[in-house]
């Protein structure tokens, strides 16, 4: 009888992990596809997250609640109470409030979804016979990072190929492309690439953080065929990204690889360096564009400088908790020290430091960058001290992608996208739990 019932809890108990560890895997390739279609669907990444968490909250109310709680809980936190204080403080609490709620919300509902589902605790369990021993498959967190670099690889794929398409056959492209060439400045630059993405801006710092990616994989795994795959793609990437002719970007990821090469990788520096040349010499109009950084004031160069001007006088006027959460287009008109109108909707700063300070101030300014750069330590930390190579590459990929976005955002705010900022969230759960798990 003891033996029966033994054999019977025993049973019982295998049903209660399968259904636990279906569930965990359920959310595992719901992160997956999420992670696909983010470059390609606002919607379909939207019902991917609430299903991810929907089916998070039904084992939890089946009686299998698990948190898995993360370094960077306490900023996390203090950034989401300041930015909904700030709706407070806002011309129009209500927007600024539904604007908070749905950006805000999502960016740490994504964060949080990547955490609960990559623990590495088990996702899969198999008994072979009810008498024996207990064998578990154990599907590890290595393997759950390969299924998602090859996710991103595939999505990154499709941008690559249709960013193509547009700039040799004008597949996709619309009048309102035109409006980000300046024809009188740069009269030989005729298309800017977008991709799947809203602008070249965009485009180009999604490119940033998937080369850095790419790169960090690319330096640490010695699988050859993996290695030449995986340079492929990140020659592709980085063709892609001159077509986009964004500045920032380009200057951005160039300068974080340097760096890493100069102090790092002799090799890829020199590597990077004969990239480039090919690149620049076989663009003009890029050289053209790039260079114009130091030797001209074009249109957006001077746009750039007012933006800051009116921001900063924003931030002292408001440096508690900001103009509000998504507020800028609202309130920048009363500082409008250059467009002298409102005929233009300026929506961001197009500095991610400055915006943050503006709409919700300095200490909310400080807990989204102790988050930020918090995950980029943590990344440069974890692939030093990591035997594991996959893990050690995906850490420093983050990292590097991660400190172009950061030397980007002092031109730029391609954060502002809510896309992106997903990806970049998204990325940081993963960084989080590897953090963790590293041996």
């Amino acid at each position: 009888m003891t033996a029966e019932k033994t054999v019977g809890e025993d049973v019982n108990i295998f049903k209660k992990n399968r259904f636990n560890n279906d569930c965990k895997r359920t959310m595992f390739y719901i992160v997956a596809a999420l992670l696909f279609m983010l470059p390609f669907s606002y919607e379909i990444s939207s019902l991917l997250l609430v299903a991810g968490w929907l089916v998070y909250i039904y084992k939890s109310v089946r009686g299998f609640f698990e948190w898995e709680r993360t370094p960077f809980d306490f900023p996390i936190a203090i950034f989401v109470v300041i930015s909904f204080l700030s709706v407070f403080v806002s011309p129009d609490p209500a927007f600024s409030f539904y604007n908070c709620y749905n950006l805000v919300g999502r960016y740490v509902l994504t964060y949080y979804l990547v955490v609960q589902s990559l623990n590495s605790k088990d996702i899969k369990q198999v008994r072979i016979l009810p008498d024996k021993n207990k064998h578990i498959v154990r599907v590890a967190l290595l393997e759950q990072v390969k299924i998602l670099l090859y996710v991103m690889c595939l999505s990154l794929l499709i941008v690559i190929v249709y960013g193509f398409l547009q700039a040799f056959l004008g597949i996709g492209l619309t009048a309102e492309a035109m409006v980000w060439t300046d024809n009188a400045m740069f009269p030989g630059l005729k298309t800017r690439v977008f991709s799947t993405w809203q602008n070249p801006n965009l485009l180009g710092g999604y490119l940033d953080f998937v080369l850095g990616l790419l790169m960090g994989v690319f330096v640490v795994i010695k699988n050859k065929n993996v290695r030449i795959a995986v340079g492929i793609l990140f020659c592709l990437a980085a063709f892609c990204l001159t077509l986009t002719y964004a500045r920032g970007a380009c200057i951005s990821i160039a300068a974080v690889m340097a760096v890493y090469g100069a102090l790092y990788n002799r090799r890829i520096l020199i590597g990077l360096i004969f990239l480039a040349a090919v690149l620049l010499i076989s663009d003009t109009a890029l050289v053209e564009r790039l260079t114009s950084v130091f030797t001209k004031l074009d249109t957006s160069s001077e746009m750039r400088l007012a933006f800051w001007e009116s921001t900063i006088a924003m931030i002292l006027d408001h440096p508690l908790l900001g103009i509000g959460w998504g507020a800028y287009f609202m309130v920048y008109p009363t500082y409008d020290y250059y467009m002298q109108g409102n005929f233009i909707k300026i929506v961001h700063a197009h500095n991610m430091y400055l915006n943050f300070m503006a709409e919700i101030g300095l200490f909310g300014f400080v807990s989204f960058m102790v988050y930020y750069f918090g995950i980029i330590y943590k990344a440069f930390k974890t692939q030093i001290a990591d035997i594991e190579p996959l893990n050690k590459g995906v850490m420093l990929g983050i990292g590097l992608g991660m400190s172009a976005l950061a030397l980007n955002g002092l031109t730029d705010y391609v954060m502002f996208n809510t896309e992106l900022s997903m990806l970049i969230w998204l990325f940081s759960g993963i960084a989080v739990i590897l953090g963790k798990k590293s041996v």
